[in-house]
């Protein structure tokens, strides 16, 4: 079990003030990696991989490590570090190297290492929370102040909960506006004011869903459509990583009623899907999402205000 005194905040609201490059160019061979963390701990970048199913390290300076691994990781999604923990999202899109027909579209996990031996302390199967004939797949996670972990599934209407001991249910589902005729419910936050925000991507919108009120679930209203993949807080502001190739600096008034997009920053992306917060910036990273291959050159970028 863990417990709730042990989870914290995400770990990059405690990561010392230095000053880091604009761009981080690393070489990690075959990583095509979709999730990005930062550890104050080990003063390093965490990033998964989807068709190696692990979490790396890298360094400011651009030098990758592995850190991560285990035999039952298929495609590693969505990370976050908090609480000397990394919360891993397990999945199967089937262009991973462990990839079975069993697995495929039928995996979604919920992995908790721990940072110090590197072991892993707890699984939790999100699937078994669903009709079996549903496809499912965990892409993103957030973690709330008391532990509580989000996952939002991009092939199922539906965000998942975790406790910060273990316990396991499906906090919302809306065949509505969680659903998508191809890639739906990705990228999530934790608000301060207690409720989560989540990206559909397939429908290119925004949504609220206020822990505080039954999760009540809202639509943001916003001036054009955003197909949001991660999303990251910063300063109040949400910054959307948007078809591969631009982020989305967007802010809200209205206690995200309804928010404006301030600017994007564009033509230094390449296949990027999502961002963590850092010394008070934006880094997000160029996965080369898409692609299959042997690449092996990958990059984080700042966001350029």
């Amino acid at each position: 079990m863990i417990a709730a005194t042990l989870t914290a905040c995400e770990d990059h609201m405690n990561s010392p003030n230095a000053v880091f490059p604009e761009r981080i160019n690393f070489v990690a061979e075959r990583q095509y990696p979709e999730g990005i963390a930062y550890s104050s701990q080990l003063d390093r970048f965490l990033i998964s991989s989807i068709p190696q199913g692990k979490v790396g390290t890298v360094s400011t300076d651009g030098r990758y490590e592995d850190l991560l691994t285990d035999p039952g990781l298929i495609a590693v999604i969505g990370i976050k570090v908090a609480g000397g923990r990394v919360f891993v999202c397990n999945s199967d899109q089937g262009r991973s190297d462990r990839s079975s027909a069993a697995t495929t579209r039928q995996k979604a996990e919920l992995v908790v290492f721990n940072l110090n031996t590197r072991q892993v302390e707890r699984r939790t199967d999100l699937a078994a929370l669903i009709p079996a004939a549903e496809p499912n797949f965990a892409n993103d996670v957030t973690i709330a102040p008391n532990g509580t972990a989000y996952v939002t599934d991009s092939f199922s209407p539906v965000i998942y909960r975790v406790t910060a001991t273990g316990d396991a249910s499906v906090l919302v589902r809306d065949n509505t506006r969680f659903a998508s005729s191809t890639f739906g419910l990705n990228g999530i936050v934790y608000h301060p004011n207690g409720y989560l925000i989540v990206a559909n991507t397939g429908q290119g919108k925004l949504y609220k869903v206020d822990l505080a009120n039954g999760n009540a679930v809202t639509e943001v209203s916003l001036p054009a459509s955003l197909p949001g993949d991660g999303l990251t807080l910063l300063n109040n502001d949400l910054y959307v990583v948007t078809g591969g190739n631009r982020v989305a600096q967007v802010r809200s008034t209205d206690n995200w009623q309804s928010a404006t997009i301030l600017k994007y920053d564009a033509d230094v992306y390449t296949g990027a899907t999502t961002s963590v917060a850092v010394n008070n910036q934006i880094y997000t990273l160029n996965a080369r999402i898409g692609e299959t291959g042997t690449a092996r050159d990958f990059s984080i970028q700042r966001f350029r205000p």
